[in-house]
């Protein structure tokens, strides 16, 4: 296992495919930033201009890349989980959302994996208090064709985080 900062280069070394499926219901960065803190008191999100995250995707972006996630969510949304939508809609990134519960039926993992250019994954390790403990690093493939699998399933039955929270919008 290697810690997440050991795979930074991943993100910038890509060659056209960056995604990530995100299954967990909170996650300890989160609830310990001061940008949660914020949304936690306001309901709104501060800006972050220049913020290193953004700046990559925007230049990954620009050089005809492809950033793009899942998020698999819980019906209600978790607190974190409305954290992560009100991030999502300002972000560049192609990210959408996916009910647990039409993720359970289509049989998806919790877990939270990065796959870089179908050929290699990253796994997210993380402790009981939903930290991140550590990253496992594979090109098996195997492992890699499975993951690749249910990256295509949960991407064709998302919806862009847009429209999910327009439609939480006009359920209220």
């Amino acid at each position: 296992m290697l810690p997440f900062s050991e795979i930074s280069r991943f993100f910038e070394d890509f060659e056209h495919t960056a995604w990530r499926l995100e299954s967990r219901r909170q996650y300890a960065t989160d609830l310990e930033s001061p940008r949660f803190a914020v949304f936690r008191a306001t309901g709104r999100l501060p800006d972050r201009p220049g913020h290193p995250w953004v700046e990559n995707v925007i230049r990954q972006l620009d050089q005809g890349k492809t950033f793009g996630r899942v998020r698999i969510v819980d019906e209600p949304l978790t607190e974190n989980q409305a954290f992560l939508l009100a991030s999502s809609l300002e972000s560049p990134e192609d990210i959408r959302v996916l009910r647990r519960s039409k993720a359970r039926e289509l049989d998806l993992p919790d877990e939270d994996v990065w796959i870089f250019d179908s050929k290699t994954i990253a796994r997210l390790v993380f402790d009981e208090q939903d930290r991140t403990l550590g990253v496992e690093v594979s090109a098996d493939p195997a492992a890699v064709l499975r993951l690749c699998q249910i990256r295509d399933a949960a991407r064709h039955f998302a919806v862009p985080a847009q429209d999910f929270a327009a439609a939480l919008t006009s359920e209220a």
